[in-house]
């Protein structure tokens, strides 16, 4: 069993929230658009990567007659997708030895995770499980846009308790996050240096504003949801990740700090008090053919 990223990385409610907010249906013609898949028939397609599922579900609902597989190496996103995300096959392996036949699947897509692969393995498996005329499909996040509420902004506290934080933690290191970043020019290089043809770029703009109203008041809600649950995460890994960097009484304090600020945050959505904090991501998308 390896449950490694979800354990000290990123933990599986957390991903899954986030994950499902970028693939909403609010966004979905953008992916659909440069996808570029005939809806209306049935095709195979695996998402490496997958994590706890949440694009796998996207995909199935954007295409109900394709078959959709998930692959990741982290047993507790295999676990939870198997559980909550239906008519979804869920598979654990690695990326860079892909347990499938050549020539299986129609569209192989990953998200956020090219950074963290080798390229040989990442880009050459895929190649080989492709049919041809198959497509790949990488989508990578580049830097966004984040303001926060006033509300949720850090006190002089805070502020010192994760510059601490910072200074000693190694898990970026440790867990080999982020080892193989590449540029807006990089990426659809890799992808003709490895086969592909036809290689396409756009991107994806998700504006996570809870305050837009063209956003129902549930969808508002998740979006202030996780960015508290995140948030949330990060302080419970700490003794886990820091074991004896701060003192029980700093933990409670840091804790109960949260949830005061979360909880006016909510307070004001309700009243209609609006805060316009905003999470805008934006998304790579590349796209090629194997031959």
């Amino acid at each position: 069993m390896n449950t490694v990223w979800s354990d000290f990385v990123q933990g599986t409610d957390t991903l899954y929230l986030s994950r499902a907010l970028r693939f909403d249906h609010a966004f979905r013609e953008q992916y659909i658009r440069f996808l570029c898949l005939d809806g209306d028939a049935g095709f195979d397609a695996l998402e490496v990567g997958c994590g706890p599922g949440a694009l796998c579900a996207a995909l199935k609902s954007w295409y109900p007659k394709a078959n959709v597989t998930g692959l990741d190496r982290d047993s507790s996103f295999v676990a939870f997708a198997k559980e909550n995300v239906p008519g979804v096959r869920f598979v654990e392996g690695d990326a860079c030895r892909l347990p499938f036949e050549d020539a299986s699947f129609d569209l192989t897509i990953s998200n956020t995770v090219s950074e963290h692969v080798e390229p040989d393995g990442f880009f050459g498996e895929q190649f080989r499980v492709l049919k041809s005329g198959g497509v790949c499909a990488v989508f990578s996040s580049r830097r966004g846009i984040h303001v926060e509420a006033d509300c949720l902004k850090d006190d002089e506290f805070e502020r010192s308790f994760w510059s601490r934080a910072a200074e000693k933690d190694d898990s970026f290191e440790k867990y080999a996050v982020c080892r193989y970043p590449m540029n807006e020019s990089q990426l659809p290089a890799a992808m003709e240096k490895y086969g592909f043809g036809q290689v396409e770029t756009d991107y994806a703009v998700v504006p996570l504003t809870p305050d837009d109203p063209r956003f129902s008041g549930s969808m508002a809600r998740r979006m202030i949801e996780a960015v508290y649950r995140e948030k949330k995460e990060c302080l419970s890994s700490v003794p886990r990740t820091l074991p004896g960097l701060f003192t029980a009484y700093e933990l409670e304090r840091m804790d109960k700090r949260l949830e005061e600020k979360f909880a006016l945050r909510y307070e004001q959505l309700e009243k209609g008090e609006k805060q316009w904090d905003t999470s805008v991501s934006l998304i790579m998308m590349i796209r090629g053919v194997k031959p």
